[in-house]
């Protein structure tokens, strides 16, 4: 059996760790990585540290950031009267893509998924239910349209109920099954425009 070199290993069962990269697509990553010129591999490894170092979650809306709170919490001409609750931070980034919405949101950090061990107390629905306070109106529930985003859907709607504050969910242009995160601008923007009290 063909042994390729060492570190060309590592490279591979390293790349095979990432989500969707099998080794076949790893191999291709590591050899075209092995094309690339040393200052852009440097400036790879560099993006990737760089990321590890700087980036962190704002402590009001658990978006990715390296400024603190985010520049989303920070625009003071965002409408700060609705919350858009996602499941993680890529969802906002998807979200922002649409150009449609324009207020501020609320990144879970994932979903609930008891098989999983994932329960209420390991996302952040205590920050949510404290947010809601400080003068806002509508919580729009953007989580993806699979069975845990549909159980955390429900579980918000019931924290909400009490606060007397709508509670919307943006409306199914999403396909069942898919993540926000692959849904194109359009779509999301029809999701935002049609969504409906919950």
């Amino acid at each position: 059996m063909f042994k390729s070199a060492q570190s060309v290993e590592r490279l591979i069962a390293e790349l095979t760790r990432l989500p969707g990269i099998g080794r076949k697509t790893a191999q291709r990553l590591t050899f075209w990585i092995l094309k690339m010129k040393k200052d852009d591999a440097a400036r790879l490894a560099q993006a990737i540290l760089d990321v590890k170092e700087k980036v962190r979650r704002c402590s009001i809306c658990s978006n990715i950031t390296e400024t603190e709170p985010c520049h989303i919490c920070l625009d003071s001409k965002r409408d700060r009267t609705t919350v858009c609750v996602v499941e993680e931070a890529n969802d906002v980034l998807a979200l922002e893509k649409s150009g449609e919405y324009r207020g501020l949101y609320h990144v879970l950090e994932g979903a609930l998924s008891p098989l999983d061990g994932i329960g209420p107390e390991k996302l952040r629905f205590k920050e949510l239910v404290d947010r809601i306070g400080s003068g806002v109106k509508e919580v729009i529930i953007a989580t993806n349209p699979n069975v845990e985003g549909e159980a955390t859907a429900v579980y918000i709607s019931k924290l909400m109920k009490p606060l007397r504050v709508k509670v919307t969910r943006i409306a199914r242009g999403l396909p069942v099954g898919s993540d926000l995160e692959y849904a194109d601008q359009s779509t999301l923007s029809k999701a935002l425009q049609g969504r409906q009290e919950f």
